[in-house]
């Protein structure tokens, strides 16, 4: 027989502590002219802790299990170890929709509806006892990407009467449209994070993006990282051609995704530390 692991009472409240960080409450809050549902993940204890509002990409907030996709449930266990709560709010289940990934007449646009979902989502958090209302940042992935530069590039909606985000970080946005308003002006600090070689949300707008505001005297920061594709920080994802999308770089419909270490292993640190900072 092998040698049998005592679990002694510092291990058993870490393993606890893991098990409480991964796992979501459900939660239902008002939203703008709708009821919005969520996931919840939190540290354990009264807080008051920072917070985060996690936006999905177009494929959704969850997975075939119906659980939190497998990005969105580890990007949500790091940051609660690091001690944020976290919020995913779910724009398209909450107004009866799927993915929209191949739907070119979406049910949520960034800057409409999904802005709208993050104020809210934002004024919700400012209710709860164990957050920290001054200091609640944004993060999120493609068409949340796409949310966050028109949530932090307009003035805030007339309604959001709380204090504003404190951070942002868009992952893989599409910045075309905000780059071709020629209006687009950050009113916090922006981190993007896009690959190179993505052919679903191109670099080169991003940065043509990132290097206006920081003329302009705004805090706005970019990465690119060389060779990576859209998801590039997802934990287990092999590179692929995915058909038939509603909005790619070219206009064809056909765009890579999957995972890339190297750019991975970059944000899972610079995330947490341009949060922190």
């Amino acid at each position: 027989m092998g040698k049998r692991r005592v679990l002694t009472p510092a291990l058993m409240g870490a393993l606890a502590f893991l098990c409480s960080a991964s796992s979501a409450e459900p939660v239902t809050f008002n939203g703008h002219g709708i009821s919005l549902h969520g996931e919840l993940l939190k540290p354990e204890g009264a807080g008051p802790f920072p917070a985060i509002v996690a936006l999905h990409g177009c494929a959704g907030l969850y997975g075939r299990n119906g659980e939190l996709s497998a990005r969105h449930a580890e990007w949500a266990k790091r940051l609660v170890e690091r001690g944020y709560v976290v919020l995913f709010p779910d724009s398209f289940g909450s107004r009866g929709a799927g993915p929209q990934c191949k739907v070119e007449d979406r049910v949520t646009r960034p800057a409409k509806e999904r802005r709208d979902d993050a104020f809210a989502s934002k004024a919700y958090l400012q209710t709860r006892q164990d957050v920290n209302a001054q200091a609640i940042s944004l993060l999120a992935w493609s068409n949340g990407g796409s949310t966050v530069l028109y949530t932090v590039g307009e003035k805030r909606p007339a309604w959001d009467e709380g204090p504003d985000f404190a951070k942002a970080v868009a992952f893989y946005p599409g910045c075309r449209l905000p780059l071709a308003h020629g209006d687009w002006h950050a009113r916090i600090p922006l981190l993007i994070l896009i690959g190179s070689a993505d052919d679903w949300t191109p670099a080169k707008p991003c940065e043509d993006l990132a290097n206006q505001a920081r003329a302009n005297g705004e805090p706005v920061s970019i990465v690119v990282y060389p060779g990576a594709y859209h998801d590039f920080d997802h934990p287990h994802l092999k590179v692929h051609e995915t058909d038939d999308l509603a909005f790619t770089a070219d206009g064809g419909g056909s765009a890579h995704t999957g995972t890339d270490p190297a750019a991975r292993a970059d944000v899972l640190e610079r995330v947490p530390a341009f949060l922190a900072q």
